[in-house]
């Protein structure tokens, strides 16, 4: 077994959080030694948590039409990645919405499993990813970074998060969709282009 492969291994088999959640985590990564396009999310929704496949809702409907991809490139190209900062759905909390990523996750995992990777583009979506991913570089908040997406080089691309509770701030923020979305599908495009021939 591989290196890559053995640690999405003891990823999957993790139960790090059970404790803490009250239920069976359910660890949900999609990477391999293909993987070009990476996306860096927050954690899995109920939804993913029970599907077992990155981005089953209607953020990961959004996310694709920010990308340009089909369902169908999305989970059936090896190219394009996910591997979101928990890799477990963390519960819902009372207030609405789940709960944060628990920083456990990132800290037991990340540093490995990026260490088997060589992607060339890595989408940082919402503040968890970008805040653990751009440091002190990061602005002071998720519009701002985003807005200053062109300062992180073609290699990161910060985003907000494609949730349904995001519509109001892009119909806010119209020049994300004129302006960081076709960037966007311009990069995922060269990169699948060019690897396909």
């Amino acid at each position: 077994m591989d290196r890559l492969a053995a640690v999405l291994e003891r990823i999957r088999a993790c139960r790090a959080c059970q404790a803490d959640f009250g239920f069976t985590p359910r660890p949900v990564v999609m990477v391999s030694h293909k993987t070009k396009i990476l996306i860096c999310g927050q954690a899995p929704g109920r939804r993913v948590h029970e599907s077992g496949l990155p981005f089953t809702d209607p953020s990961g409907d959004r996310l694709r039409d920010w990308m340009g991809v089909s369902k169908a490139e999305f989970y059936g190209d090896g190219r394009i990645g996910v591997a979101a900062m928990a890799f477990c759905f963390p519960g819902t909390s009372p207030k609405g919405g789940d709960y944060p990523p628990p920083k456990r996750c990132a800290e037991l995992w990340r540093q490995e499993l990026m260490a088997e990777l060589q992607p060339e583009l890595i989408l940082l979506v919402g503040t968890y990813a970008q805040t653990y991913r751009l440091g002190k570089t990061a602005k002071a908040s998720v519009t701002e970074t985003v807005r200053a997406f062109r300062d992180y080089g073609p290699d990161l691309i910060p985003l907000p998060h494609p949730s349904w509770r995001n519509t109001g701030w892009l119909r806010q923020n119209p020049w994300f969709e004129a302006d960081v979305a076709p960037y966007v599908r311009q990069r995922v495009r060269a990169i699948l282009s060019r690897d396909a021939t």
